[in-house]
Parts: structure tokens; C-alpha cells; sequence
């Protein structure tokens, strides 16, 4: 499958598994993911258009899996295990968290990534700086704080199906209104969550920080 994708793109896709991944996160192994996407697929809807998130799911955070993850992985701090599945293409935005995140690829799927390093001083970033990785169904990765992301690509006209862990609370609604005091303070659009979005997309369109040049990747399904 990862064959035929990079046939059908002409933006450059790696693997997770590479050497170019080590800046963005980790592959994690030892866990029982298995069951995880197997309830993943019992509990959860596709959408046929666009794409669903869920901050928790109960079904998840009962699983055997949630508390090694809590245990292991965050070092005892709460979290929170819910999904993000649909139909995205394109890179539309990125985001970053105070906090590594953990993504679950129930169905294969692409990740967009960039570093917080590859922001210029006014928080814009080129959208060559972005990688493209390709997970397959059944790998999971823990993606670094210091790693801008978004929703994953599809592979697929079918779509993507991904668990995401996060610190819990992270991605509910702010109990504040948001700073107009103006850097970092203009991207945070969530609980914990800070955002830079391509002009043409419609985060933009809802008043989110236009900050990406360049091209909107898009990742052509097979």
C-alpha cells in the first residue's frame, strides 16, 4: 500500500519507521494496541465527509492499555484517550501541545509534520518545512510537545481511523476568553492547544492564525 501512495503523490512520503521521523516523535512498541483498534473499529464511525474528533472515549480509557499508557509512557500523569477519524487530505493547519501525543493508526494513514524550530519569529512557517510520514494500521507513535501536527491524512477514499492520547483536558474548550496580548498568546485556540493555520483553510476562515506559506499539501488517496 505504502508503494502505490507514493505513486500517487508527487509530495515525497517516508516512513515513521526512518531515521528522518527521529525529530518528531518515536515509534512505540510493548504496548497492546491490537485490542485497542479492534474496539477502535467496534466503537467508532468514519464519516463519509470531513473528519470527527473526540477528546475520550469511555471504551478506550477501560481498556488495560490506558493505564500502561498513564503509568509508562506519561510517568503517571492523567490522560485521556479518545479518536479522530474522517477524511482529510489536506495539511489545512498545525497544532502543538505542552505534552507528547500519542497516535494510534487504526487504519493506515499519513501524518504532516513540522517542528517548532522551522517557525520564524512571527510565528509563519513555510510549508516546505513539512514532512510527510506514512503509518500503517496498527502502529502507534508518541509525537513530541515540540512537534506541529494536525488531523492525519487518509490513505485510502475509504478514510482514516486513528486513537489519539493526550495530557488529559487537553483540546476542551478554554474557560477564559483568549489574550489579545498578541504572540504565542494569538494561537491558542484550545485547552493546551496551539494553532497556526493555512490561509485557505477553514480554521482561517474562523478566525485562526493565518501563519502557513506556501502550498496547501494535499495527500492523494489511493
Amino acid at each position: 500500500m505504502f508503494e502505490q501512495l507514493m505513486k500517487a503523490n508527487k509530495y515525497p512520503i517516508c516512513l515513521a519507521s526512518e531515521d528522518s521521523f527521529l525529530p518528531y516523535g518515536q515509534i512505540l512498541s510493548g504496548y497492546d494496541f491490537k485490542n485497542l483498534c479492534d474496539v477502535a473499529v467496534k466503537e467508532t464511525e468514519c464519516p463519509t465527509e470531513g473528519t470527527v474528533y473526540k477528546a475520550g472515549c469511555p471504551a478506550f480509557e477501560a481498556l488495560p492499555v490506558a493505564k500502561e499508557l498513564e503509568t509508562r509512557l506519561y510517568g503517571e500523569m492523567d490522560i485521556q484517550l479518545g479518536y479522530c477519524n474522517g477524511q482529510n487530505s489536506r495539511l489545512d493547519a498545525l497544532e502543538y501541545h505542552k505534552g507528547s501525543e500519542v497516535i494510534v493508526a487504526v487504519s493506515p494513514l499519513v501524518l504532516l509534520l513540522a517542528t517548532m524550530t522551522d517557525m520564524q519569529k512571527d510565528l509563519t512557517l513555510d510549508s516546505k518545512c513539512v514532512k510527510a510520514f506514512y503509518l500503517d494500521a496498527g502502529e502507534a507513535v508518541e509525537i513530541y510537545g515540540t512537534t506541529l501536527h494536525f488531523a492525519p491524512c487518509r490513505v485510502t477514499k475509504q478514510g482514516f481511523r486513528s486513537v489519539i492520547v493526550l495530557p488529559k483536558g487537553t483540546n476542551l474548550p478554554l474557560s477564559a476568553h483568549k489574550s489579545a496580548s498578541g504572540g504565542e498568546d494569538q494561537l491558542l485556540t484550545m485547552t493546551n492547544k496551539w494553532l497556526v493555520a493555512h490561509p485557505s483553510s477553514a480554521p482561517a476562515a474562523t478566525g485562526a492564525f493565518a501563519g502557513i506559506r506556501g502550498e496547501n499539501i494535499e495527500i492523494s488517496p489511493i
